[in-house]
């Protein structure tokens, strides 16, 4: 799954408001007390914190 570069850069973690980084299926979020993973389905990302995980 790639996400346009620029859609990536302007995306933040609802929960913290930090910044996303790309993993295969998800985008998870850098804060350090965070963590959370947010699935990315059909090529769209879905940032509800209810759809998030921690990785594992």
């Amino acid at each position: 799954m790639l996400l346009e570069a620029g859609l990536l850069e302007i995306l933040a973690c609802p929960a913290c408001h930090a910044p996303l980084e790309e993993r295969e299926t998800e985008l998870i979020c850098t804060g350090q007390d965070c963590g959370l993973a947010y699935p990315v389905r059909d090529g769209i990302p879905v940032l509800l914190v209810d759809e998030a995980s921690r990785p594992a």
